[in-house]
């Protein structure tokens, strides 16, 4: 069957210094985002238990266990909501620059909290705040830098733009593992007197890297449009109401996040708890896991560029095909007890997981239209993350506590099931590929999009 055609994109792409200013930025921004975010988890499983959470005190357990709870679950869908409605009203660059505000001065914050010891309870308090703050912050990035990109870029090259942007995860992962490492070669006391506060008083350098490149790029021209639209102001609703008038494609928007984010948690998260309990050294799942973000590196960006080709669907649809065609030989791999093949089982399983998630930037803001993308996109992929990454590994530990042994069969289904709930939300998605963002209504879900090419849309 030959292609179809290239639909007709009459937006006018931006400048190409000015494109690459904003990608730049949108970068930088989340590489500063998730280095803060996953700063805090790395060093509460080093140092921060210890020093904010004595068990000796029983108050102070269950603060841990609510902060927890608050920080993981309800603050990054609570961020979407929040910036995705001021982004919708006010506009993306505001938004963006106060995300980044907000996470950069929450981790200085953590950086000079004095401990436990020092003010008492006080001490976990503040610093779940200061976790929660990070969490609203995170939630509101990732869908205004990622519609910052898309607005301005050309229609026919979203994709890889948008894979430039979310290269900052990978990079901030690997950032927070070398600030973690190096700070860890300290003597032990050293450490835990002031050496793990470095790299959260290094935010403060990166947050003035950041905020010098944001503040100079200018607002998007598709919210710049529907600003100027007339009547605007008149016809505007609040974006969250009138996202959720149709719910089936926030639903969807969810649904195709959700095999990636499990992908990441199992091939991650809980792999670094699966492995060392069948026997792995912590540094040999620690290597794997540098080995997987590098992978990232260059599968995100290749994946995100290919489905501006291909389209979205093609490219998510084949990442969670193999998905359900890997899952058990990766697990294969990694229950041979080898890091060599843990390492390559670790990188087959980001291979797969990089296709299904490198398009998620164009395909969710092109499901969405303007005056609501912001709080489409963000909630569609922060409950996606809450779903998909917040509970697959409590659903992987209560598998295998009830499986009565360590093999990983039911790490394998878990991973399948997953990943054809990706498939049949994609599936169930129209493609959005090369869609003209100043439309105001969404692509029904459900349907294939009206093909308005012209003879010269084709030929672009």
């Amino acid at each position: 069957m030959p292609p179809a055609p290239s639909p007709y994109v009459p937006e006018r792409p931006s400048d190409p210094a000015l494109l690459r200013r904003v990608a730049l930025s949108s970068l930088l921004g989340t590489v500063i985002e998730y280095y803060d975010f996953l700063l805090y988890g790395t060093m509460a499983a080093l140092v921060l238990g210890e020093l904010f959470f004595p068990a000796s005190d029983p108050a102070v357990g269950t603060i841990a266990a609510f902060g927890t709870l608050a920080a993981g679950y309800v603050a990054r869908p609570l961020g979407g909501a929040v910036f995705g409605h001021f982004g919708d009203r006010l506009g993306r660059r505001s938004m963006l620059v106060l995300t980044m505000v907000l996470m950069g001065v929450a981790s200085v914050l953590i950086g000079v909290l004095p401990t436990y010891e020092t003010i008492g309870v006080a001490a976990p308090v503040l610093l779940v705040l200061f976790r929660v703050v990070q969490g609203i912050a995170i939630g509101g990035e990732w869908a205004g830098a990622t519609l910052m990109v898309v607005e301005h870029a050309d229609p026919r090259r979203r994709g890889l733009w948008s894979g430039v942007m979310q290269m900052g995860s990978p990079i901030g992962f690997l950032l927070t593992t070398l600030a973690v490492t190096l700070t860890s070669l300290l003597p032990r006391e050293a450490f835990l007197a002031w050496g793990w506060r470095v790299p959260f008083l290094f935010s403060a350098v990166l947050l003035g890297i950041g905020l010098y490149v944001r503040v100079s790029i200018t607002e998007s021209p598709a919210f710049r449009r529907a600003a100027e639209a007339p009547r605007a102001a008149e016809t505007a609703g609040v974006p969250l109401t009138q996202v959720l008038r149709r719910p089936r494609t926030l639903v969807l928007a969810c649904a195709v996040g959700i095999g990636p984010f499990a992908l990441t948690a199992l091939i991650s998260t809980y792999m670094l708890t699966y492995a060392t309990s069948i026997g792995y050294a912590t540094s040999e799942v620690m290597t794997g896991l540098l080995f997987t973000s590098a992978t990232g590196l260059v599968t995100i960006p290749l994946f995100s560029a290919l489905s501006d080709h291909v389209g979205r669907r093609a490219v998510v649809l084949g990442g969670a095909a193999g998905v359900v065609l890997l899952a058990f030989p990766v697990y294969a791999l990694v229950d041979a007890r080898s890091p060599a093949l843990l390492v390559l089982g670790m990188v087959l399983g980001q291979a797969v997981q990089s296709a299904m998630y490198a398009p998620l930037g164009p395909l969710l803001s092109e499901m969405f239209g303007t005056r609501v993308r912001y709080t489409g996109a963000s909630l569609g992929y922060q409950l996606a993350a809450l779903i998909g990454g917040g509970f697959t590994p409590l659903f992987a530990g209560g598998l295998l506590s009830a499986s009565g042994d360590t093999r990983s069969a039911p790490l394998a289904v878990l991973a399948v099931v997953c990943g054809l709930v990706t498939a049949l939300a994609v599936l169930r998605t129209a493609e959005t590929r090369g869609r003209d963002l100043s439309e105001e209504d969404p692509v029904p879900p459900g349907e294939l999009p009206r093909n308005r090419s012209t003879s010269r849309g084709a030929e672009a």
